[in-house]
């Protein structure tokens, strides 16, 4: 499992979703669809309409992958924070039952704000 608590794992910028479907195609149940994915250099994240996916790519050629899975029908609560003026990093913080708290940094132009929706629209 990866440790979501250490949020320098996961500074991450927004990217296509065309670019990461392909690798975890074999984990998306039947007609389920990736809505928003981010990534770092090696890891990456999706946000699909049912749950997130978390990608720790781990060894020296990547091919060591740790993926979690965390259904919406987990969170208890979460929250959002924007960026500033001179902090430019968002930040998404989820708690899951039986789990504890998840944490997610974003950096750059990434709309945290339509994240929060999201979450918001399959959670409540």
């Amino acid at each position: 499992m990866i440790d979501f608590n250490n949020g320098s794992l996961f500074k991450l910028a927004q990217c296509d979703p065309a670019e990461i479907v392909p690798q975890i195609s074999g984990l998306l149940l039947e007609g389920e669809a990736v809505l928003v994915a981010a990534k770092t250099i090696r890891d990456f994240v999706v946000f699909t309409d049912k749950r997130i996916i978390a990608v720790n790519v781990q060894g020296i050629t990547g091919k060591k992958r740790d993926f979690s899975s965390l259904p919406y029908s987990k969170v208890q609560a979460f929250s959002v924070e924007t960026a500033g003026t001179f902090d430019l990093d968002a930040e998404l913080e989820l708690w899951f039952s039986g789990l504890g708290k998840v944490r997610f940094e974003f950096k750059g132009r990434f709309d945290i704000t339509y994240l929060g929706r999201l979450i918001g629209h399959h959670v409540l």
